[in-house]
């Protein structure tokens, strides 16, 4: 995985370089105009003309609306007269001007405070919308004016967390980030530039004396928190030089005993030293030079300034405090031992968390994908079921015409990105997320406590899972663990791997990776962000960024269902998930759809009598009414539109319903979470302390694995041929193979010596995970099957030379393992399995010579049928092979010997031969127990034995074997048509 950069300090007298792949802009502090200035009067005006002026008005003409006594029963029985209409219009005009002042009041509220979304008057819609843009325009132009849509500065933390001045405290867990709005950095602007003829007077002084300066870290206010970025703003002139001030203080040892190791990871409370032409008055302490503090914290500025140079490699904790929400990483455990008997080095290749630089290079596979784990093992856990399902779709004939027992083989870019999902795909570190969140809501729900809004999750290079909460949710149940403070929940790999199933409904399943930080993987959880969330960058980044969203969504495994809606996207992905995923024209189509939905979720909830849709999960109801809808768009909105949708996502996340929008510039009306990709593939929000390697899906490889979703869909007919197995065998006397493994029941190598028993288990694997792909095995996908967690490019070639050595080389001298012109491990034509030959005889059979000859066509079905001795590679030891599971020959083999069992009953039939028949048809079951068609194909041949008594006690055989589930409806009309009085048997047996 890549790890995050840092570039080394500059001189202290010159502007530094920017950080190496991030492009964050200064903060641009907006100078009021003229125009702000009179939109703001205006505002003012209006806001007087509504509030004010319309009451004295109502007063002085028509008079106050309060009644001077109780009124009597008579005023019924009166005549409406046009006073009494003008009266009533009087008394609703006086409504709408108390809702619109409550409106103005709300929004005040919110604007001042900073602190979440303003709250919803009832059915104020357009009132609150106008009273929301005249308070905006009013407070434009006041140094306090706060944005109006929700930010991350509160994420986990009250109101009265962030007024009151913190201590830090020791921290080994991650926060999400904090988020700094327009104001912040008006606010920021305007104390550097009344700091600044101070700051210039004091600084050639300060100069000449060398005094060296010092910050101390300030606790925040409201939405604003204090971050290295603003930090060189203010007093450097340039924030971009944030760097320079993390170079001088890294690793340095704090007042709170903890250290600085990331840039975007500062405490209240602790001491930076600042490069030598820093300036900004006051704001700026020197040891001597502190009037304004105290003598403790003078103290603390001198200890820490004899600290200097004395900086240590390694990281503390980290200090926090209660108002803090800047991303900060999790400590990194030491990683857990090797499987016994397993080679585990460090792993320089990539394992499940899919690094690059595997080997050096990528071998050409796409970089993306092996750095996305989560979502490789989505996409390959997803592909494989599609695979298996039209497997069974085509031998059951519901799909007209068979596909054969083999998929497509995919080419090209297609079999490039199949690889990259066979080495970077991490199934176990799905599972254990999905058993982990799910045992925290069943633990939850046991102890009858609420699922905790949770913003964001950390998945540690240790794989501890580290949750952030919106708001402190008490102790969280065990195993799970409190992290920095209240509002973090962590539960370490050790005891996520203690998880066993749990029957209850995925609580999280709107998490999505973005991108990773050092060692650590960031999955926003989109369902629960108060409002939009904003993207911006070029049209082809942003495209990479939205195509990974949707595909992990679309596939991951820690969630039951969900919709995703996708508008402005250019390639359908409708084939990845056509139960989740639907493409819309636009936003008018979007604003439809959305807001009958919002309309019904909040019926729905309020009817189930759920606060949000998270209790609706945990409780009673049906999970499905509560599935997160995930709406995606990729094309830019309007300004209006932008509007539109901040006021249906006003309360989206206590509906389930998340908005992810892409713009081409930096802002978007009514964002909540402001995101930049850049072209080096960063995923930045410089102000918010964010900073990840993002997860892409390139265009070219979205298409590569679209193709290999439409290629193994059922209802998409054949092509060709689709029964042609891989690798033909000469099955004749003159082809008998040099190496014969035999892997349908035990494993077993006729031909080759035994190899050296320490080594045997790895060298036997490798075989047979060649031998049954013939078309070639990429050396990557060898690697990562064999060594799941990595392993040095030293120890794979070291096995690849004695796996050479052990087969051997032809007569003709040629190696037995080669590579092909693509770089693929491939086994020469003397080294054969079982499993080919048995696809050979039957393909002989019923498409060769068998055809034309039907003594040919008994005698080779009759030799397939024989080689089948039980399931495949039956006595593989514990903990090996797990790369079957993402393979498909485990539901091929079974409909293969199905198939043969069914050709070889039907020859037998046709010359009433109905016990070589049932003779047939059992072997086969004894490898497919499940194939339907078999029992047909039994219950037929044993009609023909004109034995009711036989056909009973088999109807009753499959009656047991049916158990409470019953007789599937095709079988029972079969028996009816057989064995009519067969219920009757049932019933007295009943």
């Amino acid at each position: 995985m890549p790890r995050r950069r840092t570039t080394s300090s500059s001189s202290s007298t010159g502007s530094s370089q920017a950080p190496r792949n991030r492009t964050p802009q200064p903060v641009r502090v907006r100078r009021r105009s003229f125009g702000d200035f009179v939109k703001a009067f205006l505002a003012f005006v209006v806001l007087a003309g509504l509030v004010v002026g319309v009451p004295l008005a109502l007063a002085v003409t028509v008079g106050w609306p309060f009644p001077d006594g109780a009124p009597g029963l008579d005023w019924l029985q009166r005549e409406i007269t046009v006073e009494t209409f003008l009266r009533i219009l009087t008394v609703i005009v006086w409504f709408a001007w108390a809702q619109f002042t409550a409106c103005v009041l709300v929004e005040v509220k919110a604007a001042l405070s900073g602190v979440g979304v303003p709250g919803r008057v009832p059915g104020a819609g357009p009132s609150q919308l106008l009273a929301r843009q005249l308070v905006a325009a009013l407070l434009l132009v006041g140094a306090t004016a706060a944005s109006l849509t929700p930010g991350l500065s509160q994420l986990g933390h009250g109101l009265e967390g962030n007024q009151k001045p913190s201590v830090a405290a020791a921290q080994q867990t991650p926060g999400l980030f904090a988020q700094q709005q327009e104001q912040a950095a008006a606010t920021a602007g305007a104390l550097a530039e009344q700091a600044g003829q101070a700051a210039a007077r004091a600084d050639g002084a300060a100069a000449a004396h060398g005094d060296t300066k010092y910050y101390r870290i300030q606790p925040p206010e409201g939405r604003h928190h204090d971050s290295l970025w603003e930090i060189a703003d203010r007093h450097l002139g340039d924030g971009r030089r944030y760097h320079e001030i993390f170079e001088l203080n890294k690793d340095r040892v704090q007042p709170d005993g903890s250290k600085l190791s990331e840039a975007s990871l500062i405490r209240p409370g602790w001491i930076m030293e600042m490069p030598g032409d820093a300036r900004g008055g006051e704001l700026v302490e020197m040891p001597d030079e502190a009037p304004n503090v105290s003598e403790q914290v003078q103290q603390q500025i001198h200890d820490y300034a004899r600290t200097g140079d004395q900086a240590q490699g390694g990281g503390g904790a980290q200090g926090g405090g209660a108002g803090d929400a800047h991303v900060s990483l999790p400590e990194q455990r030491p990683a857990p031992a090797p499987d016994a008997g397993q080679e585990h080095t460090t792993p320089t290749e990539a394992g499940p968390s899919g690094q690059a630089g595997q080997f050096g290079d990528s071998f050409g596979l796409p970089e993306a994908l092996l750095a996305a784990p989560l979502l490789a093992a989505g996409l390959l856990g997803a592909l494989g079921r599609r695979r298996r399902q039209a497997l069974w779709q085509s031998a059951l004939g519901s799909i007209g015409g068979r596909r054969g027992m083999e998929p497509p083989t995919p080419s090209g870019d297609a079999l490039d990105v199949q690889d990259a999902l066979l080495v970077g795909a991490d199934p176990e570190g799905v599972r254990l997320l999905d058993r982990s969140l799910r045992g925290l809501a069943g633990a939850l729900a046991a102890e009858s406590r609420p699922l905790p809004v949770v913003y964001a999750a950390w998945l540690g290079g240790n794989g501890d899972l580290h949750l952030q909460l919106a708001q402190p949710a008490g102790k969280p149940p065990a195993p799970w663990q409190l992290g920095q403070d209240q509002t973090f929940w962590m539960l370490a790999r050790a005891d996520a791997e203690g998880y066993e199933d749990v029957d209850t409904a995925a609580p999280y399943p709107g998490l999505v990776s973005l991108g990773t930080m050092d060692d650590s993987r960031l999955l926003l959880n989109l369902e629960s962000v108060p409002g939009l969330v904003s993207l911006s960058g070029t049209e082809a980044d942003r495209a990479a960024v939205f195509a990974s969203v949707a595909a992990e969504l679309a596939t991951n495994g820690w969630s039951d269902r969900m919709t995703i809606t996708l508008v402005g996207f250019g390639d359908d992905l409708t084939p990845l998930a056509p139960s989740r995923i639907r493409h819309l024209d636009g936003f008018d189509d979007l604003f439809e759809t959305m807001s009958a939905e919002t309309r019904q979720r909040r019926g729905a909830l309020g009817a189930a009598g759920h606060d949000s849709v998270l209790t609706g999960r945990t409780g009673p109801a049906q999970h499905t009414r509560w599935a997160p809808h995930l709406v995606l768009l990729a094309a830019q909105p309007s300004d209006e539109d932008a509007l539109r949708l901040a006021e249906l996502a006003a309360d989206a996340s206590r509906l389930g319903i998340g908005y992810l929008v892409g713009t081409e510039g930096a802002e978007l009306p009514g964002a909540a979470w402001e995101m930049e990709i850049t072209g080096e593939g960063r995923l930045l929000a410089p102000l918010l302390g964010l900073e990840l390697e993002a997860q892409l899906l390139p265009a070219a490889q979205q298409r590569a694995v679209v193709e290999l979703f439409a290629d193994a869909d059922p209802e998409r007919g054949p092509d060709g041929p689709t029964n042609t197995p891989p690798f033909l065998v000469d099955i004749s006397e003159q082809g008998r193979p040099a190496v014969y493994a035999r892997l349908v029941g035990s494993y077993e190598i006729i031909g080759l010596d035994a190899p050296d028993g320490e080594r045997s288990a790895l060298l036997h694997e490798a075989l047979a995970l060649l031998l049954l792909h013939r078309e070639g095995v990429h050396p990557r996908v060898l690697s990562s099957a064999l060594w799941p967690r990595g392993v040095t490019q030293d120890v794979r070639d070291a096995l690849l030379e004695r796996l050479r050595a052990w087969l051997g080389t032809d007569p003709d001298g040629t190696p037995r393992l080669g590579t092909d012109a693509t770089g693929r491990l491939t086994l020469a034509k003397s080294v054969v399995s079982d499993l080919d030959v048995l696809r050979s005889l039957y393909y002989e059979a019923t498409q060769g010579r068998g055809v034309g000859s039907r003594q040919v066509r008994g005698r080779l079905l009759t030799d397939a049928l024989v080689l089948v001795r039980g399931p495949l590679l039956a006595d593989r030891p514990e903990g090996r092979y797990r790369w079957l599971t993402h393979e498909i020959v485990d539901a091929q083999l079974p409909l293969l010997v199905a198939d043969t069992g069914l050709a070889l009953s039907e020859f037998h039939l046709e010359k009433d031969r109905a016990e070589k028949a049932i003779e047939a048809l059992n072997a086969a079951l004894r490898t497919a127990p499940a194939d339907e068609r078999l029992w047909h194909e039994l219950l037929r041949a044993t009609h023909a034995t004109d034995d009711p008594g036989r056909l009973h006690a088999l109807a009753a055989d499959l009656i047991g074997r049916s158990g409470a589930r019953g007789l599937p409806p095709r079988t029972e009309a079969l028996l009816d048509e057989l064995l009519p009085t067969w219920r009757d048997g049932v019933a007295a047996a009943g």
